[in-house]
């Protein structure tokens, strides 16, 4: 079980630092989600990039995996938002099927439940 554990912190930082890349790579689709109500779209999906990479790094680090796993479950919650509002705008200009829109919901869970146990 530890070497799976081992291997699953070092897939979900895989998939935490490619997203946070790509807000950085290509920022308009995640400034397409971000809801209207919130301020500076561009620096939001900015500085969530920057957390989804800090957050995949601190979960290679031993002295840090805790702390970063912790930050990685709050930016979850902070971008719950961005999904809930692409269900109700049926993407918000970006094409993904609306039974994707759904599956985003509880994925959330999920990734929250997968960070907490690789931590």
């Amino acid at each position: 079980m530890h070497h799976f554990r081992y291997i699953s912190r070092y897939v979900l930082a895989f998939l935490f630092f490619s997203a946070g890349l790509l807000h950085f790579l290509t920022p308009a689709p995640f400034v397409r989600i971000v809801p209207p109500y919130l301020p500076a779209p561009l620096l939001l999906v900015y500085l969530s990039g920057a957390a989804e990479i800090a957050g995949a790094l601190g979960l290679l680090l031993p002295a840090t995996r805790r702390l970063a796993a912790i930050g990685l479950l709050l930016l979850l919650v902070a971008v719950f938002p961005a999904n809930v509002y692409m269900l109700q705008t049926h993407g918000a200009g970006v094409a993904v099927p609306l039974w994707a829109l759904w599956m985003r919901l509880p994925l959330q869970l999920l990734l929250m439940g997968w960070v907490w146990w690789v931590r």
